[in-house]
């Protein structure tokens, strides 16, 4: 079983290597999900995100999740085949919480280096969490 800290990370970096690491069998539980990063504009990313949720309607969808940790797991999702048995099994080895739960404060934790946030040139960014405040989480 392999712990990711969410803390700093790109959401989108974070996601494929995610997808990558589940497709290839590993159980993948990530931690401080409402801390990652969306990079890009604040204005721009919160209304694409208000734009995605209030698509469709409420009694036939699609319906598209507010909590950062689901928003996340949703995102990973979009990286596989999750229609097909392959994608069904890999996401059920994924488990994303907001903070960190009691069985992991003891564990160790690792960062992917290729999703850090150093790597962005600007200081256009969201935190997730931020995100799903925006759009009425309650988390």
């Amino acid at each position: 079983m392999t712990i990711i800290d969410a803390e700093g990370l790109i959401m989108g970096r974070l996601a494929s290597t995610v997808a990558q690491k589940l497709l290839a069998g590993e159980q993948i539980d990530i931690i401080n999900a409402e801390k990652a990063v969306i990079s890009g504009s604040k204005a721009t990313t919160l209304r694409e995100y208000d734009e995605t949720l209030k698509r469709g309607k409420p009694e036939f969808g699609p319906y598209f999740p507010k909590r950062p940790d689901r928003i996340l797991k949703r995102t990973v999702r979009g990286m596989l085949p999750y229609k097909r048995a392959r994608g069904r099994d890999a996401m059920s080895r994924l488990k994303v919480y907001v903070g960190v739960p009691m069985e992991f404060q003891d564990k160790e934790s690792i960062k992917i280096e290729e999703a850090n946030m150093d790597r962005l040139s600007s200081n256009k960014y969201l935190r997730l969490g931020d995100v799903s405040k925006k759009l009425g989480a309650k988390f």
